[in-house]
Formats: structure tokens, sequence, C-alpha cells
């Protein structure tokens, strides 16, 4: 059961109100204002509807709502990847209240979420179908989604192939209106490299101009003073090497009665090994140092006064001339494929081919699924009191666009003998709710949801057309959890659970409560919703009851269903 709990605290009429619902399907039935939807509402905030002030009881300061979920896979992969998995394998909680001001908090598993967060998650637990939802067959998006999720019709690589020509044909047009510009800047940055490219600034070389000049100005300062620490180390008479030896040589001498002047015997051979190495690269510095050269110096200050007056001239300091020279070869580089109109349109040319090659993929896909939809869905309604309908999918050509080469309309013929006609004009709003029923029936096992749910889209209907639908919802709900809000005691009838949602006056306004009916309760409830409350009406009840117990032959598998079945 993937819904397994749901609890309202404080909502529009509820002060507490627990229910459970089992598997397969549950009817919620009651007075017309006694609060059915409600519980649909709630649902439908937990799963990220916006919130209203309104929705909190009169006098409290907010209300609370939760839900319990058995999630299915795609949910339970959402999960792990926002890092909101239950531990433990616990049920999937979400939670959310709402004030007085209207402002909404949400948790999902004890975790702060986001609405957005609520509706990602939602999209993958519950299908809520509406009395209403016959509107959205009037829109082109919508029939072209629905068909497409009936074909099995993958669309994220023609909508990407779409981009990428736009993209390129966006690239293509620019460069044509820009070719005078971009002759200006190419002559521009070429000017520019020129100039730069006299100096040919090299990476790190102002670095090493800068430490060569400065050693060179410094040179004979520099090598007398390795001469002098070299000496003042390593003389023959008064060197420290000589005057360490001798430290060294005197506390030997002692060391067996003073055991302490063998440790700094120690110290000072140790002392006198550091200066020999010091004196030694010394003197390997001065057999090695750049000489003294007035020449050598004058080219460096030749070639780094060059750095310094290009540098002025372009207002950047020295070192990032380099960097600056690479800057503008990329940016000449752009510009030549920019004004490269030939290669652009050739990548344009090759973007339209990609395009239509895989919009020709799909709309091949679609005619093949449009009339096995059509078939199954004129099939679903010679049972819901449409007898001799038919119903199309239209797919009529269109200017190329992001969702393909064709326009797809919902078309309908309500009886034998009528013209099919687009959707929008069928005159009669119970026919359009029969035919938004029927394509829920069709496609239901599309969804990866668990849960269905239909709030009263029998309106409108009765009789055996109401029988039919009610044996329609007990069948989907062999393979999904089906709640439905309903008016209709055929409908009722057929549910594997009934919930009567009842409302009832109290010194604190009226509130709602729920209750599960069984035996006698149901075919009171049943009565009732018949509108005959004596023997004659119970007998009834109870007859439909049991008549609607009998099995239903399956309605046909959609067309992703038998693919994946084989």
């Amino acid at each position: 059961m993937p819904l397994r709990h749901l609890v309202l605290r404080d909502f529009v009429i509820v002060d507490a109100l627990e229910f459970s619902p089992g598997e397969g399907f549950t009817v919620l039935t009651g007075e017309t204002g006694a609060g059915k939807s409600i519980l649909v509402d709630a649902l439908q905030l937990l799963l990220g509807a916006r919130a209203d002030a309104l929705y909190v009881r009169e006098g409290q300061a907010r209300c609370e709502l939760s839900a319990e979920f058995d999630p299915a896979p795609p949910a339970l992969a959402w999960l792990a990847e926002q890092g909101l998995d239950a531990d433990g394998g616990e049920p999937l909680l979400l939670r959310r209240t709402i004030d007085r001001g209207g402002k909404s908090r949400a948790w999902i598993n004890g975790s702060p979420a986001t609405v957005g967060q609520l509706r990602e998650l939602g999209d993958l637990l519950v299908d809520i179908h509406g009395q209403h939802d016959w509107q959205s067959l009037t829109r082109a998006a919508a029939v072209r989604a629905l068909l497409d999720a009936y074909g099995g019709i993958a669309t994220a690589a023609l909508t990407q192939a779409w981009q990428n020509w736009h993209s390129a044909e966006a690239e293509l047009a620019q460069a044509r209106a820009a070719q005078e510009t971009l002759a200006q800047e190419r002559e521009r940055l070429s000017w520019q490299l020129d100039e730069i490219g006299k100096l040919a600034p090299a990476a790190g070389e102002w670095a090493e101009l800068t430490a060569r000049h400065e050693r060179l100005s410094h040179a004979q300062a520099l090598a007398e003073a390795a001469q002098t620490a070299a000496q003042a180390l390593d003389d023959d008479e008064g060197g420290a090497l000589a005057q360490l030896a001798l430290a060294e040589q005197r506390l030997a001498q002692w060391a067996q009665i003073e055991p302490e002047f063998a440790a700094i015997g120690q110290v000072l051979a140790s002392g006198s090994a550091v200066a020999r190495d010091a004196a030694h690269s010394l003197r390997a510095w001065l057999r090695h140092a750049e000489p003294d050269d007035p020449q050598t110096l004058a080219r460096l200050d030749e070639r780094l006064a060059a750095w310094h007056a290009l540098a002025r001239r372009l207002r950047r300091p020295p070192e990032e001339l380099p960097a600056l020279q690479e800057s503008w070869r990329a940016e000449l580089a752009q510009l030549e494929t920019r004004a490269d109109l030939h290669a652009l349109q050739t990548r344009a040319a090759d973007a339209q081919a990609a395009y239509m090659a895989e919009a020709q993929s799909v709309s091949r896909q679609r005619r093949r699924a449009a009339p096995q939809l059509a078939a199954q869905v004129t099939q679903a309604m010679q049972g819901l009191g449409m007898e001799g309908g038919r119903f199309e999918v239209a797919l009529d050509p269109g200017a190329p666009a992001a969702h393909g080469l064709e326009q797809a309309q919902f078309q309908v013929a309500g009886h034998a003998g009528a013209s099919v006609r687009p959707v929008e004009r069928v005159a009669s709003g119970g026919e359009l709710s029969r035919i938004a029923l029927a394509i829920a029936v069709v496609t239901s096992r599309l969804g990866q949801t668990g849960t269905l749910v239909f709030d009263e889209v029998d309106a409108g209907i009765g009789g055996a057309v109401a029988t039919t639908v009610g044996r329609l919802l007990r069948q989907l709900g062999a393979d999904r959890q089906v709640l439905c809000v309903t008016h209709l005691p055929q409908v009722a009838a057929c549910a594997d659970a009934h919930w009567q949602v009842s409302k009832r006056a109290t010194s604190e306004g009226a509130l709602s409560a729920i209750a599960a009916l069984q035996g006698p309760q149901r075919v009171q409830e049943i009565a009732r919703m018949l509108g005959a409350h004596s023997g004659a009406g119970h007998a009834h009840a109870a007859e439909m009851l049991q008549a609607a117990a009998q099995p239903l032959a399956a309605t046909p598998r959609p067309l992703a269903a038998k693919a994946k079945a084989r």
C-alpha cells in the first residue's frame, strides 16, 4: 500500500483526522460539504501545492499535515540523490505546517525540505485526477506528452538536437550581421599582436630579466662579499676552519678526563663540516659568477626599457604582457572562427540534418502509437455511455519545433454516425469528463507512482455507465492503489474499501470526521447515496454490492507496457 497513513490537524474544518487506506480501490463518500475533497487538498499540499492561510482551521495558530508512503524505486532513487533516505528501511514521511500568516514549512524524513522538493517527490508518489482534467485534453503540449508517454517515446535527444540547431543558426546569423565589425576587431587585434610580437615577451622572462639585471648591477660587490666570506672561513692562518680545528684538537686531549668535552668536540666537528661546505660553495660561486660586463648590462637595460615602454602603452603591469599576448591570440582565433562563414554554415547544416533525422524518428514512433492509443480509448468509451463513439489522435504537419514536426490533437465523435471533431468543440462537459476518464484508465499503467487519486471524475454520469466506471477503477486497483472521491453509489459499491466522511456541529463550529465502513454500515451508506432509506432500499444496496463483486474483463494494455512485456 504506497500511501500508508494520512494525518490532518486543524485543517479547514478538521480538528484531528487519521486515514489509513489499504491496497486496491478505496472510495470516500459523504454528504455534500462534509469535506471529502479536503483529504485530496491535504494530499496535494503534502505533494507541493501552494499554501494558503485559509487552510488553517478557524481560531487555530496553524495546521499540520503528514503522510507515510512506501516509496517505489524511482522515489527511492530520488531520495538517495537528495540525501533524504529513510533510516533502517522505514516508510517515507512527509510533513508540512501552515500558520495563520500563510507561512509554510515542510520536511521529508525529518529533514527540512523546499516546496520544489515536495513537488518533485510528489510526481513520483501520486497521480491526482480531478473532475476538470478534461481541460488538459485541449492543450497541444499535454496531448503530445500523453501520446509520447503512451508510446514510450523518448524526446530528450530531439530537444537537444533542436537546441544545437538553433544555437548554430544563431551563431551564423550573428556572424553574418557582424562581418564589418568582425573585420575591424580582427584588424585591431592583429595590430596589437604585431606590436606585442616585436617584444615577444616570454612567460617568466620579466622576473628573470629583473633578477639578472640586479645581479649584474652589483656584480663586483657580490664578488667581494663572496671572496671575503671564503677567506674568513678558509684562511690558512686565522680562518674559522683553522680555529675550529684547533678547538676540537684541544678538547680531544682532555676528553678522557672530562667526558663532556667529547660531546662538545662532536658539535665542533659538525660545525667544521658545515663551514667547509660553505667555503666550498663560495669558491664554486666565484669560479662561475657572471663577470662585471658593461655590454651585457647595457643589453639588459635596453630589454627592460622595451618591456616598460610597451607596458606603459598598453597600461598593463610588465609581468602581465605574456598572458595578454596569449589572450589576444585566443580572441583572434575565436574571431577567425566566427568570421569563417563557410564553417558556420556547414555546422548549421549538420545540426539541422541531425535534428531532422531525430524528429523524423520521433514522428514515425508517434504515427505508430497514435492509432493504438485511439483504439484503446475508443474501446473504453463504449462502456462509458458513448456507444458507437470513437476517439482519434490527429497528427498534423507543423513547422519544426523543439517538440518535433507535428501538432498533436485529440478528436472525438460522441456517438455512431457523428464526425470526429477537436475535443474542445465537444459540447457536453460530461462527455469530456468521460473521455478524460477513459484516457486515464488506458494510460494508468504508464506511470511510476504507486497511488492514483480520482477526485469526483465521475461527475455528470450515472446508471450503467457509473457501474462501468466503478468496475474500471476497481480494475485499476488490481495494479496500483486507487483512491476515489465519489457521489455515485454504483462506483462506491465497486470499491475494495469504503470510507465515509461526515460533518458534525460542535461548540467550535462544524468539524469533519472519517470512518471506515463495513457490512451493514456500508449497505446503509450505499442506500443513502441511492436516496432510499427503506428496507427495499437497503436490499437494493446489498444487491449492488454483491453484483459489483463480479469480475470485469481487463482493459487493453498500453503500447509501452506491451513493449516492456515483450
